[in-house]
This record gives C-alpha cells, sequence and structure tokens, in this order.
C-alpha cells in the first residue's frame, strides 16, 4: 500500500499485525485509535513488529502529540508582486484616489462594483495573448472561477446581465495578473485599477473626447511632471496591416508584437514576428515604414493621402474618426497634449476603435529628482463588441473607456517623498484631550464623548495616570494641532486650557464655549 521502510499498525482482535504505508502520519493516527495511550504500543509483542518499526511509530505518534511544532523553514513575507501599504503610504494612496474620483465624479460618472472573481468562462478568450496571465481558482467541486484581470470585462458583463444600453459610471478595485513583477516601475501580481467608462450609442467620438479630457485634467492634477497621451484607432492600424499584406489570421498576433514597440527594439520585435509568428520579412519592413510615424492631427491628413492606406475602407473610417477627435480635442484646449502615434496598438483583443495610453516624459516635475521609467500611467479606448460577447442574442453596446494606473502613479509620487523627505500625517486627529491630574481618567472621558459628538476628531491617552509631557510629546510628534488640558483647577472654574501646539500658546475658555472655540480655529487653520 506504501513505500517500503514504514509500517503501519492495525489488529485483529487483540493481536497486532504489520503492513506497509507510505505516510507515518496515518501509523500515529492507527496506534492512538487502536492503542489509546503509549501503553498499549510498549505491549505489542515484539516478535510480530521490528525495534525499528516500533521506533517509527513512536515517532510519529510523538508528531501526532505535538500538532503545534515549530516550522524551521518558515519565511514570513508577502506573496511575490504583492505588498502591504504602511499607514504612511496609504494616506498617500488615498490622495491620489480622492483626486481621481473626484474628476471622474466632475463628469457625472456613478459608482459599480463587482465581485474579484468571475466564472472563468466570462473572462476566456478576452485578452488574446495576455489570457495566460488570468488567475484561475482551484476547483472545490464547485464552479469554475478565475480572478478579474481587469475592470473592463466584468463592466461589460454587468451590462450585458443587466440589459443596460447606457450608463457612465467609474470603479475602484483589485485586479490580479500572473505576469512577472517589476517593483521599480510599480508593477505588480496584485493591483489596483480606477477605471471611467461611457456605454451607449452617441454620435461619434464625444464620449472619446471626454476620456482625453480626463486623463488629461487627472495627470494635470497630480502634478507628475510633463507628459504626453498616444492616440490612435485599431481599424488604421488593420488597415495597415492588410495593405501591407499581413493574412487576416494573424492580425491579432501581429498586433499584440506591434504592442512590444515601447519596450522592445525593431529588430527584436521584427524577429517576433518573423521567426515566432511566420510573417514574410517583407511584410514586416513594410509595417515598419508605417508604425515608426507620429505627429499631430498632420499626420492623419498625411495618411488619406498615403497610396496604399487610402484605398483600405476601415483605415478611411478609423482616419476619419481621429480627424473628428483632433477637433473636440481643440476645443477642449488640449489637443497640444495628444501624438497621433502609428505605433501604439494595446495589446488587448477587445479594442475595435480609437485607442489611447499616457506616458510621463522623462523630465521630472522637480529638478532634484531622478527620472522614473513607469511605462503608460493611463490608459484605454473603444470596445464596441464587448457588451455583445455576453448578450444571448449578441446585441451590443457601444463602450469606450479609461484606466489610471494608480500603482505606478504612487510609486512616482513615493520616490518624490523620499527625495524631499516628505513627513506624512498618518491620523487626522484635530484635539488631544490631556490632564497633568492623577485619577482624572473620568473626566476625560467624559470631555472627548463631547468632542465626538459635535463631530470633532479627538483622542486620548489610554492611561490612568499619563504623564503631562508625554502627552504633549505624542502631539508634535504626530501633528496633532489642538490641546485640551483639564485638571482640578479647571474643573473648580468650570473652564478647559486650549493649548495650540505649534505655538505653545494656552487660553482658558469654559466649557459651554469650548466646542465652538475648537470649530472655528478648525476652520481658520
Amino acid at each position: 500500500m506504501g513505500g517500503p521502510g514504514l509500517c503501519c499498525l492495525a489488529s485483529s482482535g487483540d493481536r497486532p499485525v504489520l503492513y506497509a504505508s507510505g505516510q507515518s502520519i496515518l501509523i500515529a493516527r492507527l496506534v492512538v485509535h487502536r492503542a489509546r495511550d503509549t501503553t498499549r504500543l510498549a505491549s505489542i509483542e515484539r516478535s510480530h513488529i521490528s525495534h525499528f518499526f516500533c521506533q517509527v511509530a513512536e515517532a510519529a505518534l510523538a508528531t501526532q502529540l505535538k500538532p503545534h511544532q515549530e516550522k524551521s523553514n518558515f519565511i514570513i513575507k508577502t506573496p511575490k508582486g504583492t505588498r502591504d501599504l504602511s499607514p504612511e503610504q496609504m494616506v498617500v494612496r488615498e490622495k491620489i484616489l480622492d483626486m481621481v474620483v473626484s474628476c471622474f465624479k466632475r463628469h457625472g460618472a456613478k459608482e459599480l462594483d463587482t465581485p474579484a472573481f468571475e466564472l472563468k468562462e466570462m473572462l476566456t478568450e478576452k485578452y488574446g495573448e495576455d489570457s495566460g496571465l488570468v488567475y484561475d481558482l482551484k476547483d472545490q467541486g464547485g464552479e469554475l472561477l478565475s480572478l478579474r484581470y481587469d475592470l473592463t470585462v466584468p463592466f461589460a458583463r454587468y451590462l450585458a446581465m443587466n440589459k443596460v444600453k447606457k450608463m457612465k459610471r467609474y470603479h475602484v478595485g483589485k485586479v490580479w495578473r500572473r505576469e512577472s513583477p517589476t517593483i521599480a516601475q510599480g508593477r505588480y501580481r496584485e493591483f489596483c485599477q480606477c477605471d471611467f467608462d461611457i456605454a451607449g450609442q452617441f454620435d461619434p467620438m464625444i464620449p472619446d473626447a471626454e476620456c482625453l479630457k480626463i486623463m488629461c485634467e487627472i495627470l494635470s492634477g497630480l502634478q507628475l511632471g510633463d507628459f504626453l497621451i498616444k492616440v490612435n484607432d485599431r481599424r488604421i492600424l488593420d488597415g495597415i496591416f492588410a495593405v501591407c499584406g499581413v493574412p487576416e489570421s494573424k492580425f491579432h498576433a501581429i498586433c499584440s508584437s506591434v504592442d512590444k514597440l515601447d519596450k522592445m527594439s525593431w529588430k527584436d520585435v521584427r524577429h517576433e514576428m518573423v521567426a515566432k509568428k511566420g510573417l514574410a520579412a517583407e511584410v514586416a519592413d513594410r509595417i515598419w515604414d508605417y508604425v515608426q510615424c507620429h505627429g499631430g492631427v498632420s499626420l492623419v491628413q498625411q495618411m488619406f493621402q498615403d497610396p496604399r492606406l487610402s484605398q483600405n475602407k476601415q483605415a478611411l473610417e478609423g482616419l476619419g474618426d481621429l480627424k473628428l477627435l483632433f477637433e473636440y480635442l481643440t476645443l477642449f484646449g488640449i489637443a497640444e497634449k495628444i501624438s497621433f502615434d502609428l505605433s501604439l496598438a494595446r495589446g488587448l483583443d477587445y479594442y475595435t476603435g480609437v485607442i489611447y495610453e499616457a506616458v510621463l516624459l522623462q523630465t521630472p516635475a522637480h529638478a532634484e529628482e531622478e527620472p522614473l521609467n513607469v511605462g503608460s500611467v493611463a490608459a484605454g479606448g473603444r470596445y464596441d463588441g464587448l457588451v455583445g460577447m455576453f448578450d444571448p442574442k449578441g446585441h451590443n453596446v457601444p463602450c469606450v473607456g479609461l484606466s489610471i494606473g494608480v500603482e505606478r502613479i504612487f510609486s512616482i509620487v513615493e520616490q518624490r517623498m523620499k527625495t524631499f523627505g516628505e513627513k506624512i500625517r498618518t491620523t487626522e486627529t484635530q484635539v488631544f484631550v490631556a490632564t497633568p491630574q492623577k485619577n482624572f481618567l473620568q473626566e476625560r472621558l467624559k470631555l472627548i464623548a463631547e468632542l465626538w459628538d459635535a463631530g470633532i476628531k479627538a483622542e486620548l491617552m489610554y492611561k490612568n495616570n499619563p504623564k503631562l509631557l508625554t502627552q504633549l510629546h505624542y502631539c508634535e510628534n504626530t501633528g496633532i494641532p489642538l490641546v485640551v488640558i483639564i485638571g482640578e483647577q479647571e474643573l473648580k472654574e468650570g473652564v478647559i486650557k486650549l493649548r495650540s501646539v505649534a505655538n505653545r500658546e494656552e487660553v482658558a475658555i469654559t466649557r459651554e464655549n469650548l466646542v465652538a472655540e475648537i470649530q472655528k480655529r478648525l476652520s481658520e487653520s
């Protein structure tokens, strides 16, 4: 039944018998079950079991009786590609998220949430070559599930499932990808995404232009330095592939290769196209003639005049929409931040029209900062066919959206904090309740309850007899601006001392006027 050299004990009546087993733990369980205590093991007839097997059984029994033995090789760490966030980091993160979400709300979006995992079949065949990066959950006898890879596919599933035809929504949540993490560049296996999407049938390019305006507002508001938003259109890319001689069956595969041009040289991308994906070398070279082009609206006009591309219907549709898009971007006052870049591909298969990606230029916001290469910090595009993939009748809902790369932005802000040695307050406490007296806990509790009931953020020390100097040092170290001090003298006179931590000035305030005075000072600070 098992590996040689190990045994299990069973009993036929009162007579123990021996059989082989590969699991020493089973020895202990059977011995414990049959013998009940160690005296039973000692009484086993030695003629039926060797001394070696008894030692094995005794060792297994000892293990069974010590279930909480220490694991010598156990290392406490977070899983690869994940991290904890300290209170200081959470303060910075929340400020970033607040700015992003306030922009989404300013543009009329509603908040939506979806499960962290989806049915596996909902996510399959949605991400092209990146499908292998989806985390599948272990089958435990129920549904086959996967952790969500992004927030876009769950949104499309939600629209189809609830038969929603028009919606402007934002969603902030974690996603998971099995890619090689690059912590220094803000690339993780678990990370937060902030998405904004507009679903519905509208006149062309108006929602798309608003998405680009939102990206500009957020990146400008975060003061990350100069940035550029690259735009392209999947129909133009497909038109380029067609006129260059790429077989239609290879469009997605070649698009995925083009998408790597921001990380790899053309030489390496060309090798992948030719050697790994079977594209003719001359076809790859013709693609290069196009994808190295970038510019503004003048490049759009130039592509209209291209003798080969102007003969492709798909490409002309894409160019027409881009021309209209630049008109709206000019009206929004952001056209100078936008570059028509024919190398932009966005590897996800569900994009059908305009695509865009924001990158920080290498000039830091401040001269003292080191440039940090974090890749794109925001991206998105149009996906008009994704909802139809979930609808039983194939009814489509046109959609366009964007995603803000919070982790990458956070990496930049973290580096800036280290460069300038910025100190971060981890609490929002406004007032500390202190006393110089012993046995004044009850009075402090009464006082802090009054402050809490008035909506004032307040703290006290969890000691019956704390030292006043210790309490004041705590306020200085944590940045609490005000201290209220109550003692025997104050209690007799019906006043409370109000102390400014910054300048250490103290004034006596009547108990009934204390809350109003605190609120006044806080509103002025």
